[in-house]
Formats: C-alpha cells, structure tokens, sequence
C-alpha cells in the first residue's frame, strides 16, 4: 500500500477552515481523506506530534468536517500497521529535527511544517507529503526532491494563487511534474 504524510491543511481545507480556497481545492482534499480512509497508509511519528498538531487544529471529538472524522479514524487506527505507519524522529531543538534532510533549508520552513518533512525523511519509502494550498511550500519543494522527498500539491492553481498575493512581484516557482 503506498504510504503518504498528510500535512494539516489538507485536514483544514476539507473541513472548510480556509474561506479562500476554491470548491475543487476542498473537493480534492475531501476525496483524498476519504480515499485514504479506505485504502492505503498515513505516515506519523511515534511520539504523536503530528496527531498533536491535527488535534490542535480540529475537532475529533465533535466531528464536524471531513477533516475532523479523518482525524478521529487516524486515532482509531494509530496501532493499525497495516494502515498507520510510526517511525521516529528526533527533536534537536524545539521544532527542529534531526531528520530533516537539509540544515540550511530547515530554518527558512514554518516550524510546524518542519515535522512533516522529518517524518517523510525518516519512513524508509520516503512517502511524499500532501499540500493543499500553503504556498510556501512552492519554494520548498525543488530543494526537498533534491533529497528525495516529493511534495503533492493536491490544490496547485490555488498555493499559485496564494504565493502571488503573499509574494507580489515574486516569480512563481514551478510546480513539480506528477
């Protein structure tokens, strides 16, 4: 089964937390939770940082959205190796992971999306990350395939959207051929 790590905005745009999204950005971030709750495997770290920081953005003791029932299916099914894989990573500093496979690039990350690069980095398959419509992630990327981590870019016209009102007069980075 192929193995992915789910940043929190995938969980975030299903539930309709991000008002400016489009309405296929939010279909695709639902389909794919779904989908996923049917087949295939989540990646986490065992110390549950990843859970900690979906947990603080939703709700999955009152499921509202889809993001928040994924949330609670993944705490369902968190000792379920056939369908959540933990792998181990190392905090050297808060928010900061000997895992991460590029030092000069880890500082430039948002700190709460730095786990989820560890955690790719530290699953032996390398399971690529999905990123719904954080356009920050556009100038990450091309440096994280360098070291073999893919980013798939579930809402790719609306994280090029974004990155031109954050980054006006800013090129857009290309976006990684799937």
């Amino acid at each position: 089964m192929t193995a992915v790590v789910i940043d929190t905005n995938v969980l975030l745009v299903a539930n309709g937390s991000h008002p400016d999204v489009s309405k296929e950005c939010r279909l695709e971030c639902i389909a794919r939770l779904y989908a996923r709750q049917k087949t295939g495997v989540v990646v986490i770290d065992d110390a549950r940082k990843l859970l900690g920081e979906y947990g603080n953005k939703t709700r999955p003791n009152q499921p509202k959205g889809v993001g928040d029932v994924f949330l609670k299916w993944l705490l369902q099914n968190q000792a379920n190796g056939s369908r959540v894989h933990r792998v181990s990573i190392t905090e050297t500093a808060p928010t900061t992971f000997a895992e991460f496979p590029d030092a000069a690039l880890q500082p430039k990350f948002d700190p709460p999306d730095r786990m989820f690069v560890a955690v790719a980095n530290a699953h032996p398959d390398k399971p690529p990350i999905w990123q719904a419509a954080d356009s920050k992630w556009l100038a990450w990327w091309l440096p994280l395939a360098a070291h073999g981590i893919v980013v798939d870019f579930l809402c790719p016209i609306d994280a090029t959207k974004f990155y031109k009102k954050k980054f006006p007069g800013h090129a857009v980075p290309a976006l990684p051929a799937i």
